[in-house]
């Protein structure tokens, strides 16, 4: 029997109102009679990095016992959904051989990703390249955004950040050179507009005025959608629908949140585009992950819940008080407590992001099973600021490559060689991560 059907290329994109929408991947994309539509093709390792600012309260996170029986504490109780797709890892240290000293929160954020400690200096930079650049220069030609970084919190670009330190070693976990830190985006249109429109500007004058064409993408491409959804099989259709009504929702979120900050910028300061509602506005960045990694516009992507020396507040969960000053708790336990709400609220919404990844289909899996996810802060226990033993969890299936459903406790293991290890994951090999060059044994990931 001859087969004489045409794939569907995988980089087909539909265009309109100046802008291009990425597909998602679709059985139609793989010519039926080729090897790959035969047998399982290996799928795409996404990377992503959920930075947390302030440390923890490390009694309330860390388990007891270890391998498969751990029983999750209350910091992650929220990962129960998630346990057989998490691996919960203690005993890495944040630290490099030269540490040098001064700047805590400065120091935490930056030689997480760098494995370098910056210089106490407001305008010497010296770092990176950071972890994920290193992936996006390998990956970025595959896609059209070689990577997203994503913050909660606009920069705080004012003086010093953290005792003689410049504020870029607070506001950014990417690199791309020793000198060039990435800033963090934190408007959810200005992303979108990234990922699918055709301007990355953050001028509000020509955010608004897109706004008020009241058009949106998808309305510009419905021709070509009608068209492309006639020529495709049923299974193909169902997903092409669901990918749309996930970018029309982002679409319907974005202009409401432009509408209320309309409303509310004399009295809340926040970004244009970006909910006032904090945890709205998180499910919304989250959301955009969903989307890029589903349209396979970028593999790689670093997110901070906010910046070190974050002052968010969280009355939605009864902790009004500003986050970094509580985080000095002394150990009075009135403020150890809120810390611990603080901790175990960001877990959950973590797990929001992994629920949405989950419920994503990709090729034979989820995203969820193709992504490797590092869920982290730079630092332990928040009042002494210690680099040693942070907290980690590695959540994905890691395209098959990560074997969840464990707590895995390391002995003075440098945070650093887990990352060279799961970069080999990613197909990328390097050597070193500043000056370490050494890596995490890779069967004790995939050891069940």
């Amino acid at each position: 029997m001859m087969i004489f059907k045409k794939a569907l290329p995988r980089r087909t994109v539909l265009r309109g109102l100046g802008a291009t929408l990425a597909l998602p991947l679709l059985d139609s994309m793989v010519p039926a009679a080729s090897a790959i539509a035969r047998t399982a093709a290996r799928p795409t390792n996404r990377f992503g990095v959920v930075y947390v600012p302030n440390g923890m309260i490390m009694k309330e996170y860390l388990p007891t016992t270890t391998g498969t029986g751990y029983e999750l504490t209350p910091t992650l109780r929220a990962l129960a959904p998630f346990r057989e797709q998490t691996l919960v890892l203690t005993g890495l240290d944040c630290i490099p051989n030269v540490e040098r000293p001064g700047g805590a929160h400065a120091r935490a954020s930056t030689r997480f990703l760098t494995h370098i400690s910056p210089p106490l200096s407001e305008t010497w930079l010296d770092a990176g390249p950071s972890v994920d650049q290193i992936l996006a220069r390998e990956t970025g030609g595959q896609t059209q955004v070689a990577s997203l970084e994503l913050s909660m919190e606009a920069a705080d670009t004012s003086g010093s950040c953290d005792t003689g330190y410049a504020c870029a070693y607070s506001n950014t976990i990417s690199w791309a050179s020793a000198n060039t830190p990435l800033p963090m985006q934190s408007n959810p249109r200005v992303v979108f507009q990234r990922l699918f429109g055709d301007s990355s500007s953050t001028d509000p004058q020509e955010q608004r005025a897109r706004f008020r064409q009241q058009q949106s993408l998808l309305d510009s491409v419905t021709a070509e959608v009608a068209q492309l959804q006639g020529a495709l099989p049923a299974g193909d259709r169902v997903k092409l629908i669901e990918y749309l009504d996930a970018v029309r929702d982002v679409e319907r979120r974005i202009q409401i949140a432009e509408r209320q900050v309309d409303q509310e910028v004399p009295r809340i300061e926040q970004p244009p585009g970006a909910p006032t509602d904090w945890q709205a506005h998180l499910e919304l960045m989250f959301d955009l992950q969903v989307l890029a990694f589903q349209s396979d516009l970028t593999r790689v992507i670093t997110f901070m819940l906010g910046r070190e020396h974050s002052g968010m507040t969280y009355p939605q969960i009864g902790v009004p008080d500003a986050h970094h000053p509580i985080s000095h708790h002394q150990q009075e336990p009135v403020k150890v407590a809120k810390v611990a709400k603080v901790n175990a609220y960001h877990v959950e919404m973590f797990s929001y992001f992994l629920k949405r990844l989950r419920a994503t289909p990709d090729g034979d899996g989820t995203l969820l099973d193709h992504a490797t996810l590092v869920y982290a802060a730079g630092m332990a226990d928040s009042n002494s600021h210690a680099p040693f033993n942070i907290p980690v969890v590695l959540a994905g299936g890691g395209a098959g490559m990560i074997k969840g459903g464990r707590h895995l406790a390391f002995k003075g293991e440098r945070l650093a060689n887990l990352h060279l290890t799961l970069m080999d994951h990613m197909g990328v090999h390097v050597d070193q991560i500043g000056d370490s060059t050494e890596r995490v044994d890779p069967r004790l990931l995939t050891l069940g």
